[in-house]
């Protein structure tokens, strides 16, 4: 027993610095250009859905007609400097860029971080640890804001760790780890799967949920994992969730009727959609994944993608895969004519 008590008081003496630092430092704010010179343009609903890395000036430049070319608030919890040097280079720019870095929950309440938040034109959700996010936003008056921004139709947009967190269910990353497609494939229900919900409560994203940096971290796997367990106790009268993994270096645009379109970087830059219908209520809870056939459409900037149905008008390429024990089986792939161009 003196044991155990010793184990407890050291890994008090360990966390309490810790938290003790995140409550006592301050909110950092940062402003680019004059957040006070009126817009010219108007502003109009829209949703940037970025999937980390370099961010494509085509996808940048809709974001700020969506918002006007006016006032960009830019909302983190690890940084944000450089996005908003590099929102301010764009030849097609914001007047204005905020960046609001969040140390602490308690600054979720803050007047002025709440009254910068409400006047923004766009909203921009910075990468890092999404699990700062659910910690110091959901349930709070930041999270309000961010559902009363989209419905009054101005845009909001994300990446990396900001593209978590706006689908209906979300990876949280709450162990401070982020799981690969062989954990959450060999434990899809197992403590590292960390989903959460009732963050944000986007329209376009109900039933959605979401990942980045796709292709590059082979992260299929999960997302099937992800929706095995975001649909664990769903309605059997709500339609399936699909999953939707979004490429480096890739942004998806999505105007307010839901039609989406891909800008890329590259060529190979790709937007993965999973039909999560036989993800539900897998079973056994604990064991690897096994599934029925899972569709995987596979989309380029020919296609259309339409949300929050994940339709998708002229994909590159359709693929059959099913879980078998923790593994990942390709059944079929048939090529569109998308890909034959």
């Amino acid at each position: 027993m003196p044991r155990f008590f010793a184990f407890v008081l050291s890994l008090i003496l360990t966390i309490a610095p810790v938290l003790a630092a995140e409550a006592e430092a301050p909110l950092e704010r940062y402003v680019y250009g004059n957040p006070d010179v009126p817009r010219e343009g108007a502003v109009s609903g829209g949703l940037l859905l970025n999937g980390g890395g370099a961010r494509n000036p085509q996808a940048l430049r809709w974001f700020f007609e969506k918002a006007g070319r006016g006032h960009i608030v830019i909302l983190s919890a690890s940084f944000g400097k450089d996005t908003a040097e590099e929102f301010m280079r764009h030849p097609q720019g914001p007047l204005s860029v905020e960046v609001l870095i969040f140390h602490a929950r308690a600054q979720a309440t803050d007047p002025a971080v709440l009254a910068s938040i409400a006047r923004a034109d766009g909203i921009f959700i910075s990468g890092g640890d999404q699990s700062r996010y659910v910690n110091f936003w959901r349930g709070t008056e930041v999270a309000r804001l961010l559902d009363a921004h989209v419905a009054a139709g101005k845009p909001l947009g994300g990446t990396s760790a900001g593209l978590a967190m706006l689908g209906e269910k979300l990876y949280g990353a709450m162990d401070d780890g982020s799981v690969t497609s062989k954990e959450a494939l060999a434990q899809p229900f197992g403590p590292a799967n960390t989903i959460e919900g009732d963050f944000l409560h986007l329209p376009l994203l109900q039933g959605v949920i979401t990942d980045s940096h796709f292709k590059e971290r082979d992260r299929l796997g999960r997302l099937f994992a992800f929706l095995a367990k975001a649909q664990m106790g769903r309605a059997t009268t709500a339609p399936a969730m699909i999953g939707l993994g979004i490429d480096e270096d890739t942004a998806l645009v999505v105007e307010p009727d839901g039609s989406a379109r891909i800008h890329a970087q590259t060529a190979d830059g790709l937007v993965w959609i999973v039909d999560g219908t036989a993800l539900r209520d897998v079973a056994p809870p604990m064991a690897p994944l096994t599934s029925g056939m899972v569709k995987v459409t596979v989309a380029d900037a020919n296609s259309r993608i339409h949300l929050p149905s994940g339709r998708v008008e002229r994909p590159r390429e359709e693929q059959v895969y099913r879980a078998s024990e923790g593994t990942l089986v390709r059944l079929s792939t048939k090529a569109s004519i998308s890909a034959k161009r």
